[in-house]
C-alpha cells in the first residue's frame, strides 16, 4: 500500500526562529499523483526529505501504508527518490547505475536482470544500457534516474524538482514521460516543484505552500477557478491573476467596487455575501483572470455612475502586446490600474500606445480582504 499520511508535521532547524514546515496535515491516497508547489524556501523539499528519512521530524507523525515511519531507517521505508541532479555514477554504465541498488540488496542475478530490462523498456532506454552517463543527453540521464527508482518497486516515489535542470522543450517532453509512467505503474507519486505549470499539468491534486504552511489543496481546475487567497490567485496561472485595490460602496440596491475614478457594479450574489460579511463599506481587492476580462481598441463610455455606461468597463492605454503563438496578452494601464488581458492573437487590432477599453464581467471576479488576503466571494 502506498498511502501516505502527515499528522501535524513540523520541522524547525536549530539556527532558525520559525518553522520551515508548520503543522502540515494531509492524507495522500494510494496511487495518487500529488504535487507540492510553492516558491523557493516554502518547505516543500524539506517535507519530502523528512518523508524519505533524510531529515528528522521536530513534531508530528508520518505514515506510509498505515505504518508510522518517524523512526524507521530510510532504507526500510520502501520509497524511491529522484533528485534534481540525477546523482548517477559516471564510471558505471546505464545498466549498472539502474542495477546498483538491487546489487546492494543482494537481489538474485536473474531477477536483477529482469527488473532492469523491464524498467529500460518502460522508459525506452534499452539501446543505452551499455553506455556511460556522460554519453547521454539530459533527458536520457533523467530517464536513467527514473529507472533506478522503478527497479526498486517502491510503495512511494518521491521526486524533488527532477526537471529543473532541463531546457524548456525537454521539460515538456519529460512531464509527459513522468505522467505516462505514473499511469502505467499506478504507484503513489509525491512531486516537488516551484514551477506552477508542472503542478497544473501533472498533479491529480496540488498542495500550494507558503512559508511552511499549506495555503490550499485541490485539483488543478478547482485551485485555478477558486483560489482561497490572494497568494494562490497570484501564484497559480500564467499570467497571474490581476489585482485591483478599491472599496465597496452602496447606492440603492446596487453595490459597486469603487476606486478613485472608476466603479464597477457587482452582481446580486456577491452583494448578498458582502453584506452578510459586513463588507458593505469596506476596502477590498478585486481579482480577475486575464481570460475573463475583455479588451477592445478605442474609448468606451466610462465605468459606473460617474462615467455612465453599464458599470463594467473603464478606459485605458495599451502599453504592450505580448504574442505567444496561440495566445496574446494586452498589457494595459490607466491612472490607477495595470492589467493583463487575453486577446485574439490574430484579430486584435490595437497597437502599443493606442487607447482601449477594458470590460470586466463582474460575475467572474473574486473579491479578497486586503488585510487577511482571504477570499470573500
Amino acid at each position: 500500500m502506498g498511502s501516505v499520511s502527515f499528522r501535524h508535521v513540523r520541522k524547525k532547524y536549530p539556527s532558525e526562529r520559525r518553522y520551515s514546515v508548520d503543522d502540515f496535515h494531509l492524507d495522500v491516497s494510494d496511487g495518487e499523483f500529488l504535487v507540492l508547489v510553492g516558491p523557493s524556501g516554502c518547505g516543500k523539499s524539506t517535507l519530502l526529505r523528512m518523508l524519505a528519512g533524510l531529515e528528522d521530524i521536530t513534531e508530528g507523525e508520518m505514515y506510509i501504508g498505515g505504518r508510522m515511519i518517524n523512526y524507521v531507517p530510510p532504507k526500510d521505508r520502501n520509497i524511491a527518490m529522484v533528485f534534481q541532479n540525477y546523482a548517477l555514477y559516471p564510471h558505471m554504465s546505464v545498466y549498472e547505475n539502474i542495477a546498483f541498488g538491487l546489487r546492494l540488496r543482494k537481489v538474485a542475478k536473474h531477477e536483477l536482470h529482469e527488473r532492469v530490462s523491464r524498467a529500460a523498456k518502460v522508459l525506452e532506454i534499452e539501446n543505452h544500457l551499455p553506455k556511460l552517463p556522460g554519453r547521454l543527453s539530459g533527458g536520457q540521464r533523467q530517464r536513467v534516474a527514473l529507472g533506478r527508482a522503478i527497479v526498486r518497486e517502491p510503495d512511494v516515489f518521491l521526486m524533488d524538482e527532477p526537471l529543473s535542470n532541463l531546457d524548456a522543450k525537454l521539460r515538456v517532453q519529460m512531464r509527459e514521460e513522468i505522467t505516462r509512467l505514473h499511469r502505467k505503474l499506478q504507484s503513489t507519486f509525491l512531486y516537488v516543484t516551484h514551477d506552477q505549470i508542472e503542478a497544473m499539468t501533472m498533479g491529480t491534486r496540488i498542495v500550494i505552500m507558503r512559508d511552511g504552511v499549506i495555503q490550499q489543496v485541490g485539483t488543478p481546475r478547482d485551485i485555478y477557478a477558486s483560489p482561497r487567497n490572494m497568494f494562490v490567485g497570484g501564484f497559480i496561472g500564467t499570467p497571474p491573476m490581476n489585482f485591483v485595490h478599491g472599496r465597496i460602496r452602496s447606492e440603492g440596491d446596487t453595490l459597486y467596487f469603487e476606486t478613485k475614478r472608476y466603479a464597477l457594479a457587482l452582481p446580486a450574489d456577491k452583494r448578498k455575501r458582502l453584506l452578510e460579511g459586513g463588507y458593505g463599506r469596506r476596502a477590498v481587492v478585486m481579482g480577475v483572470r486575464a481570460e475573463k476580462a475583455e479588451c477592445r481598441p478605442g474609448r468606451g463610455s466610462g465605468a459606473g455612475p460617474a462615467g455612465g455606461g453599464d458599470g463594467r468597463e473603464f478606459p485605458c492605454r495599451i502599453d504592450r502586446i505580448e504574442f505567444m503563438g496561440s495566445d496574446a496578452y494586452a498589457h494595459v494601464s490607466n491612472e490607477e490600474h495595470r492589467l493583463v488581458v487575453r486577446v485574439d492573437p490574430l484579430g486584435f487590432a490595437g497597437i502599443e500606445g493606442d487607447p482601449a477599453t477594458v470590460r470586466i464581467p463582474t460575475e467572474d471576479v473574486h473579491l479578497f480582504d486586503p488585510e487577511t488576503e482571504e477570499l470573500l466571494c
